[in-house]
This record gives structure tokens, sequence and C-alpha cells, in this order.
């Protein structure tokens, strides 16, 4: 039985995480109690029908806080010989949160009278920090649109692959802020920058062009070469611990033509052996 316990505050995309994958057949709770966990695990997991095999529950702050205090007790009595457990928590920066409120002029499930606004958020992230040390995976929403949200969650949660670890390479630009959601940054802004030469400074790292200059160049080589067998130490490590996802940012001014490159080189070379490897552009859209 695979279980995937959603969480986040409130307004980071929980909703449409759980809608994603009861579209792709999981069996969904929206705002599970926590003491209930591991009742309904233990149900399912002995349940044969082919609809309960797949289990994706929600647990947010609306929950009693007394039991999101005994949540890693909760889970971890959870048995881990039928039961293939992760949690993926969603979040977003208070900013972020705070327009998205103000926008759709809802009412967050913790303000009221004597609590504000941005108080509430700032609780929310109190109240779910047992489940936030606990989280297999980190997606943070603040710049993604449904669409990108929705695809993360099909590509790097539903195909997700117990036997092996999902490794997702993304590159971004330092100017724009290092994602939060990122287990390994790698910064390549010493690297000869495609951006000074007139011809390619429209261009990105996807396109040929790009991808010729780069690989004339010795130090983006040698800078591969670097990167590639420090992971392919590492990463059997990171998964010998049983990790289940890993993000490994690589960084360049922009976001637009090293940082690109080197994501889609690497996503190529370790894709060959895992099951699960994918790139995400966070400044390409």
């Amino acid at each position: 039985m695979k279980l995937i316990v959603i969480s986040g505050r409130s307004g980071s995309g929980k909703s449409t995480c759980l809608h994603v994958l009861e579209d792709l057949g999981y069996y969904c709770v929206d705002n599970l109690p926590a003491s209930m966990l591991g009742i309904l695990a233990d149900r399912v997991s002995h349940d044969l029908h082919p609809e309960f095999q797949q289990v994706a529950v929600s647990i947010d702050a609306r929950n009693i806080s007394e039991d999101l205090e005994k949540f890693p007790d909760i889970f971890a009595g959870l048995d881990e010989s039928r039961i293939d457990r992760q949690i993926i928590f969603l979040d977003a920066d208070d900013n972020t949160l705070l327009k998205r409120f103000s926008e759709t002029r809802r009412k967050h499930p913790l303000s009221n009278e004597k609590l504000g606004l941005m108080e509430a958020i700032q609780k929310e992230r109190e109240l779910l920090s047992p489940i936030i040390s606990l989280a297999n995976l980190t997606i943070d929403t603040s710049t993604l649109s449904l669409h990108q949200l929705r695809d993360i969650i099909k590509n790097r949660v539903a195909r997700h692959d117990a036997r092996g670890m999902a490794v997702q390479f993304q590159s971004f630009g330092f100017k724009y802020g290092v994602p939060v959601d990122a287990d390994i940054v790698f910064d390549v802004r010493c690297l000869p920058n495609p951006y000074w030469v007139i011809q390619l400074r429209g261009q990105n790292g996807l396109q040929q062009d790009v991808i010729d200059y780069l690989e004339t160049q010795d130090e983006v080589m040698e800078m591969f070469a670097d990167i590639r067998d420090y992971l392919e130490r590492w990463l059997p490590r990171f998964e010998a611990n049983n990790r289940s996802y890993i993000t490994i940012a690589i960084g360049c001014t922009g976001g637009q033509h090293r940082s690109v490159y080197l994501c889609e080189k690497l996503k190529q070379h370790f894709g060959k052996n895992k099951i699960n490897v994918q790139v995400r552009h966070k400044e390409i859209r």
C-alpha cells in the first residue's frame, strides 16, 4: 500500500495536490484528524480492493493542536513492512500567502478577532513544525502556477517508485534568490557566460547554439565532471539513508544559460541508470 500525507500552510496548494492525486486514482481524504491516520492506514493496508492501495490524506492546521504535536509518534507507528509512506509538505513565502488570501477573500482557518491574517499565517507554520521536520519532499509554490504545481505532483510524487530515490535537477538565477526547497546547491557563476556573446544573449541553455558554445569551454566541462563525480559518490549515500526525494539546484546569474545547460547534461547522464530523474528550469517560462 502507498500512503501519501499532504500537508502545508493554507493557500500553498494542498487542495490542488489532493485533486491531482485523486484524478490519478488515489483514494483521497481531506482534513483527516491526525489521530485517525494509524486507524485508516491499518484498515486499508489489509483491504484487498485495488482502489485502496494508493491513498492520499491531507493533514493540516485545522487539526487539534495536541494531535499535531503527537504526529511524529503517530507516523512512526505505521507498519513500514506493509506501507510505503511519504510526507509531502507544500509552502510559500509569507507575502505570497498573504496576497493569495487577499485575492480570494477567504478566511484563514486560524484567523480570528485576536489573530490577524499575517499572524495566523506565521502561527500556522509553528503548529505544523512537527510535520515539516519529517517531510520527504518540500515544495515551494511561491512562484508556481497551478499548471506547474500539477505537473510537479504528477511527475515527482505520483510517478515516484519506492525502489529508488527521485532526483530533480533545478536551474535557477541567483539574482532571483536560491530555491528554498533545494537540498544541494551548486554555484556556476564562475563559468564563461553566453550572455556576453551578443548572438546568444536572447537564447537559453536548451538551444543548440548555446550548447555548442558551452561545450567548447574547458571550465564548463571541468565543472560538469566535478559535479557528476560528486553526485555519483554521494547520491547512493542519501538513498541508503532512506531518502525518497532530492533536489539539486544549479545556479548562474540569471538562470538562462549555464545552469540550464548543466542541469540538462546531468539529467541525461544520471537518467541512464535512475528510475526517476527530472529537470526543472525555474527562470524559463
